[in-house]
């Protein structure tokens, strides 16, 4: 069993205060938890109970099931960081980083399933860069479960299926 760098629930408090005061959006308790969790000195309940502090306390606010950090949970951050023990803070940051990432990406592809009045549903299926819509397509399908899996098929690799669009009208006559 391995040992982890965390020693108390202070250092947990500090470890979710300097993730939250890192990530550029406010975010549900799974995805706070899965970053938080980069320790083996971190068990759930320790950290389900450092939450709970830290929203009492008002260094987190929780609102529509989202947390994120308060000037005072920012200021108390600043301040306690260098207090974290640095393979810590190096395994947060890595995990940040990659969290930003699933962030932009999941900014940039996006899609919907709507039910229409006739019973057949429309897929609409998004493709973004930073500064555009580069593009937006709608299909209608017959069953729900078709328009699920096209959604998630396009979520899988839009650049591909933007592509062959292109590839497809641009194509020989």
């Amino acid at each position: 069993m391995s040992v982890g760098f965390i020693r108390d629930k202070l250092e947990i408090k500090f470890l979710i205060l300097y993730i939250a005061a890192r990530v550029s959006e406010p975010m549900p308790l799974a995805e706070l938890q899965e970053l938080t969790m980069c320790d083996d000195g971190i068990d759930y309940f320790d950290f389900a109970e450092c939450l709970n502090d830290l929203v009492n306390t008002e260094h987190l606010r929780l609102a529509d099931e989202q947390y994120c950090i308060t000037p005072k949970g920012l200021r108390n951050s600043e301040i306690c960081e260098s207090s974290l023990p640095y393979s810590v803070r190096i395994r947060a940051d890595k995990n940040i980083a990659a969290y930003h990432k699933m962030l932009l990406r999941r900014n940039q592809v996006q899609s919907r399933v709507v039910e229409r009045e006739n019973g057949s549903y429309t897929v609409m299926l998004y493709l973004r860069d930073d500064v555009d819509e580069i593009m937006e397509l709608d299909l209608v399908v017959a069953t729900e479960e078709m328009a699920k899996d096209l959604s998630e098929r396009f979520k899988k690799n839009p650049e591909q299926i933007y592509s062959r669009v292109l590839n497809a009208l641009y194509g020989e006559e």
